[in-house]
């Protein structure tokens, strides 16, 4: 099975689980406010808002996850994804993490001298994320994102 497949079998599996959450927790609000008692009223509606913020951070990642996956597809199918990424990916082994930290600094002066440019803000997120830094990584491809799609 495909990492990319194994991923998305992943994100499916908890967003049904979560979506089971929610409609389990508005059944229980729901029977809360039924009860017509100040206290279980305020601990329905809070159970009420509650799924309702899960929905929409659900949402927001599903569409940062798809948004990241098209502009990968589209440096893939230009030819630019970041050669040390490239090579491992096609011998389908982990990239070497002394390559990566030698070229990283190529990535980010790239991201730095040409800020309208998605690409290299996505090579640039694609290489924190293959160093490990999540936190950055997600950043650099929000900014590849916002770029991208203004530009279309």
């Amino acid at each position: 099975m495909s990492p990319r497949l194994r991923a998305i079998l992943g994100v499916a599996l908890m967003s049904v689980l979560l979506v089971l959450y929610f409609v389990f927790t508005g059944v229980r609000a729901v029977a809360l406010l039924a009860s017509g008692s100040v206290v279980p009223v305020l601990m329905g509606l809070g159970m009420l808002i509650l799924p309702l913020i899960g929905a929409w951070a659900l949402w927001r990642e599903l569409r940062f996850g798809r948004q990241a996956t098209q502009l990968v597809d589209q440096l893939e199918t230009e030819g630019v994804l970041p050669e040390e990424l490239a090579a491992a990916r096609e011998a389908n082994v982990r990239p070497d993490r002394g390559e990566l930290d030698a070229a990283f600094e190529r990535y980010r002066a790239d991201a730095e001298a040409a800020p309208d440019r998605w690409q290299a803000w996505a090579r640039l997120g694609l290489m924190y994320d293959a160093c490990g830094d999540r936190k950055r990584a997600r950043a650099a491809i929000r900014q590849a994102i916002s770029t991208y799609f203004v530009r279309i």
